[in-house]
């Protein structure tokens, strides 16, 4: 009997490099500035080992910054 992998695709792309900022075993330490990972204690932020798995719900979005308008851009002459 043959065994089919069946590959997922990754969620939100390749792109995102792994960090335990937004990893699945992370939570942010009392200082604000360090991890607690449940795997490997206290690490930085940006560190990542072979158990990162990624959480959408970890990650903080970059602000996204809005054009500016003058009230001549809505007016109708």
């Amino acid at each position: 009997m043959t065994r089919q992998l069946i590959f997922k695709k990754k969620l939100y792309g390749s792109k995102i490099a792994p960090a335990c900022s937004y990893c699945k075993y992370g939570t942010p330490a009392a200082d604000g500035r360090m991890i607690y990972c449940r795997r490997r204690g206290v690490v930085s932020p940006y560190y990542s080992c072979r158990q990162f798995e990624y959480d959408p719900l970890m990650r903080v979005p970059r602000r996204q910054e809005l054009p500016q308008f003058d009230p001549n851009d809505f007016s109708l002459d």
